[in-house]
C-alpha cells in the first residue's frame, strides 16, 4: 500500500473496496483502514506424500490522507506489523 502515497485516496478504494473504518484525526486528516488477508496452502512433505495445510494472515493497513481541494491525498502507509506486506 506504500505505493499509493501521493495519489488520491480514490486508488486504493478502487482496488481494495471500502475501507472499514474511516477516521477523522485531530490535524483535519483521515485515516482509512483495511482488513486485508492472505491466505493460501503450505506443502509439508513427508516421506511418501505431500500435505497441503490452508493458512490465513490477516493484517490492518492503514493510510493516512489530507484534504487537497474536494478529494484526500495519500500521504502516509502503516501497518499492524512489519510481517505484514
Amino acid at each position: 500500500m506504500k505505493g499509493y502515497i501521493g495519489q488520491s485516496i480514490t486508488e486504493p478504494i478502487l482496488d481494495y473496496g471500502p475501507p472499514i473504518n474511516i477516521i477523522d484525526l485531530d490535524d483535519g486528516r483521515r485515516a482509512y483502514q483495511w482488513n486485508i488477508v492472505e491466505s493460501g496452502l503450505i506443502p509439508i512433505s513427508g516421506p511418501n506424500t505431500t500435505t497441503y495445510v490452508p493458512y490465513a494472515d490477516s493484517c490492518i493497513h492503514t493510510l493516512t490522507a489530507r484534504k487537497v481541494g474536494t478529494d484526500y491525498i495519500v500521504e502516509e502507509h502503516r501497518q499492524t506489523s512489519v510481517f505484514c506486506d
